[in-house]
């Protein structure tokens, strides 16, 4: 079935082919050997990887992680897993993830943390944006519906990262919309997105964010980060005055207030 549809996509001229694995994982741990299972999903992906190449697709994989529903425990539940697994394929290079909102909202989890990894590993093919309340069923709502502020710190985190791949909005108007209504829902994420890459702006040449932001990093950066034996003797020898570290300000309550308030448009 997966072959076909990477046959069917190919004749479209698709280049990112996404696996969620919805049905991959158990009610109950009685039923499967998770190793087994781990080591399946990675024959699989190997198989189609090279299916792939032999076809001349041209594919890139992107894996979607979700914590349940349909199964009660899904396996590869977030993004960090999906990397983690991506390692051990034999043609790593071609297989990254498609980080979804409302998965990682579903566990309670920080939607940006998560995609900014996949960013920092090169891995980040493919993004479903849509929102969700923490701690709910799969909602899939309207981008930038429920979280705005998560929202604004993803559109920034996208933009000033330079993510070029796909944005797909895996989303679906509520329940009684009819279609002039599920018209301005689509129209709606498009123009949140819109809307909150412009507020990045704002908020990157705000002049009391900017000023904040210089007292909060204003820290002594002379602390080595590269290790070498000379380094670690000089960190070693290092003092650190408990006191004068504590006296730093860290005003992180003004710098969120003034982020809301640009959000708010004040």
């Amino acid at each position: 079935k997966t072959m076909r549809g990477m046959d069917l996509g190919a004749e479209f001229g698709a280049r990112t082919y996404v696996f969620w694995g919805g049905r991959e994982g158990v009610e109950t741990d009685g039923a499967k050997d998770p190793i087994v299972a781990e080591r399946r999903f990675r024959d699989a992906i190997n198989f189609l990887c090279g299916y792939s190449m032999d076809r001349g697709f041209r594919y890139r994989f992107a894996l979607e992680a979700k914590p349940n529903e349909p199964r009660g425990h899904i396996y590869f539940p977030t993004t960090g897993h999906c990397l983690a697994l991506i390692h051990t394929l034999d043609h790593p290079e071609m297989v990254g993830v498609n980080p979804e909102v409302a998965h990682e909202h579903m566990a309670g989890l920080n939607f940006v943390h998560g995609v900014a990894m996949a960013l920092g590993a090169g891995k980040l093919f493919h993004i479903d944006l849509n929102d969700q309340e923490f701690g709910r069923y799969d909602q899939d709502y309207r981008f930038g519906s429920a979280n705005i502020k998560h929202a604004f710190f993803l559109v920034k985190l996208l933009e000033e990262h330079g993510y070029r791949g796909p944005k797909h909005f895996d989303s679906h108007a509520y329940r009684t919309s009819d279609r002039k209504d599920v018209v301005e829902f689509a129209r709606g994420s498009m123009r949140t997105y819109l809307i909150l890459r412009e507020k990045a702006r704002r908020w990157n040449a705000d002049g009391h964010i900017r000023r904040l932001l210089r007292q909060i990093r204003g820290r002594d950066g002379t602390s080595p980060r590269v290790y070498s034996p000379t380094a670690a003797t000089r960190l070693l020898a290092r003092g650190f005055d408990r006191g004068a570290l504590a006296e730093h300000r860290l005003p992180y309550e003004e710098l969120d207030q003034r982020t809301m308030e640009i959000l708010m448009g004040v």
